[in-house]
């Protein structure tokens, strides 16, 4: 009898064990005077995001709607404490004034385990800030001019290739569409390869692209995630050093390299991202000791890929959904469209430039569909929060909740509202700078911003010059975000009709 009482003691006692270090960390927030959700032992406040039954946008705006009066909420990532910003001057601080204190955006690259993790995106400060300095050029206004006839060319081929499908179907799934499109431009602009997403249904790239966003093997990539998230230094040596890498990522460094060094041997030289990397690989001295790897020097490469064709997609997609479903706003940017391309010669570099309402609509597109809808800091000191008493530690993650703030009814009255006049030029001075964050903002923010600016405002101009846009059967109305995807993107992908217009 008493073996069995020490037996059931020493369970209990495991038990309440186990509960006080799932529970451990609770007080954090209370400690600091930050009020926040009640955390659940295990989960802390992420159960429905882990279930995927809510995509972090929509919970980040939950809790923001929830305490609707605070600067600050804390919350927990399992036992991990959050703190989600909501005052536009901190945010402010964070990004900008205080910035050497939150370089880092607290994400964990693996070199051996993941080698396209050493990407700008997740780089600690020490790799990114050379790396950002070396790879900017690519991204200003004279490359992307030149780079500017290509880009226009993968347009031409989306209008020839929708051509095709709406003498078939004219109800389309956008999504796919788009995210041929501007694989295209990427894979011509930036990397100089043909990666014919649009003519090749087949298409290697599609097929890893794919991979990459939606891949094969899902429960293995969520139990190497949940062993990458609380035993990292385990995770680094499994897959690291005994379990082999994914297909998609021996794809992606092998045709890195091996366009790295076919331009070195046959002395290509193009004005695109690879011939930077290129010197880079051979001028390691710039980057002040920093191991150039075939890795790293490919993550650079995947970072740009995703980034560019994924975000860039997405917005297209939203944009033309908006316009399905907005007739007017439609009718009149069209109008602008043609005008300003009647007047200015058909030079639709210059043309987009000019296009006023075509930016109010862009805007308002990214307004209500940042691709992004959180960004992330980690502090690199202990930190006190300005006109507050909350001081946070060291390595403290920081949340700054992106799509909450675009549609805080306070900043945007009617923020369900498609409304593009939200971006005049009197409506946009009226507003807190860190009001509208769709590619951050501060040293740390998006680098290919232009670039996606310009291939998703030419990817808008071919698409309205040659189609009208209305909603169909299948069109989701209304809007869901896909909880399972990367970036915000509609559940279930978006289908649209599309009407061929005769310019005769």
């Amino acid at each position: 009898m008493m073996e069995l009482l020490e037996i059931l003691y020493g369970i209990v006692a495991a038990i309440l064990a186990f509960y006080y270090f799932l529970t451990l960390n609770f007080d954090f927030w209370k400690s600091r005077g930050v009020p926040g959700p009640r955390p659940i032992p295990g989960l802390g406040n992420f159960k429905d995001i882990m279930l995927h039954k809510i995509s972090a946008g929509d919970y980040s705006t939950e809790i923001y709607n929830a305490y609707k009066n605070e600067p600050l909420i804390g919350i927990f990532a399992r036992k991990i404490p959050i703190l989600m910003i909501k005052d536009l001057d901190l945010i402010k601080d964070i990004l900008i004034k205080d910035f050497t204190t939150f370089t880092d955006r607290g994400f964990t690259s693996f070199e051996k385990a993941d080698p396209l993790s050493q990407n700008l995106f997740f780089l600690e400060p020490k790799r990114w800030r050379p790396l950002r300095m070396k790879l900017s050029p690519i991204f200003t206004a004279n490359k992307l001019k030149e780079m500017f006839a290509l880009m226009s060319e993968c347009a031409d081929h989306l209008i020839q290739y929708m051509d095709k499908l709406t003498n078939i179907d004219n109800s389309v799934e956008c999504l796919e569409l788009t995210t041929k499109y501007a694989m295209d431009v990427i894979g011509n602009c930036v990397f100089g390869i043909e990666m014919n997403a649009l003519s090749d249904e087949n298409s290697e790239f599609r097929k890893m692209g794919r991979e990459l966003f939606n891949p094969s093997g899902k429960n293995l990539l969520r139990i190497k995630k949940l062993i990458r998230q609380i035993f990292p230094w385990f995770y680094n040596i499994l897959f690291g050093y005994f379990l082999p890498h994914r297909n998609v990522t021996k794809f992606f460094i092998r045709t890195i390299v091996e366009n790295i060094n076919y331009r070195e041997t046959n002395n290509i030289i193009r004005n695109d991202f690879i011939n930077i990397l290129r010197e880079l690989k051979n001028n390691p001295d710039k980057l002040d000791g920093i191991d150039l790897t075939d890795g790293l020097l490919a993550s650079q490469a995947i970072a740009f890929f995703v980034g560019g064709f994924e975000t860039s997609s997405t917005t297209i997609t939203n944009a033309l959904y908006e316009l399905a479903l907005n007739q007017e706003v439609q009718d009149k940017l069209r109008e602008e469209i043609d005008e300003v391309c009647a007047k200015l010669d058909g030079n639709l570099y210059d043309d987009i430039k000019k296009m006023n309402y075509l930016d109010m609509v862009f805007k308002e597109t990214l307004r209500k569909y940042p691709p992004g809808t959180i960004i992330m800091r980690q502090s690199s000191s202990s930190y006190t929060f300005d006109g507050t008493k909350v001081s946070i530690p060291k390595d403290q993650k920081v949340w700054i909740p992106i799509y909450a703030i675009h549609r805080d009814p306070n900043i945007y009255p009617k923020p369900d509202v498609f409304d593009p006049e939200r971006f005049n030029d009197e409506a946009i001075q009226s507003r807190h700078p860190m009001s509208y964050l769709p590619f951050g903002d501060g040293p740390r923010n998006c680098i290919g911003a232009r670039f996606g600016i310009y291939q998703t405002k030419l990817g808008l101009t071919k698409i309205l010059r040659n189609y009208k846009i209305e909603t169909c059967e299948k069109t989701p109305i209304p809007y869901v975000n896909d909880p399972r995807a990367f970036i915000l993107a509609p559940k279930g992908g978006l289908h649209l009709k599309m009407i061929k217009i005769n310019r005769t």
